[in-house]
């Protein structure tokens, strides 16, 4: 299945509580609940003013979709084409 980064602006987003945090994982897998088993959430990085989130969807609009339905910014989705780290170095 692909893989998507979902970049996402939030001003402060470094800043949440992890009460806040919670509450927005909370909203995003119940959206996810209602899509189907389709899309994943695997994880996210939050930064000082994004959210960086690593999706496995079908297709864009699946993301987008999941982002327009749990209230969340899109900013950019971008497909995963290939996925390195210091093994493939090797």
């Amino acid at each position: 299945m692909p893989k998507y980064v979902i970049e996402r602006e939030i001003p402060g987003a470094g800043k949440l509580t992890s009460e806040q945090l919670k509450e927005i994982s909370q909203t995003s897998c119940a959206v996810l609940s209602k899509m189907g088993s389709q899309i994943q959430w695997v994880h996210s990085y939050v930064t000082n003013d994004k959210i960086y989130c690593i999706y496995n969807a079908p297709n864009e609009e699946m993301v987008r979709e999941h982002a327009k339905q749990g209230g969340f910014p899109a900013n950019s989705v971008s497909k995963v084409s290939a996925i390195i780290d210091p093994t493939t170095a090797e």
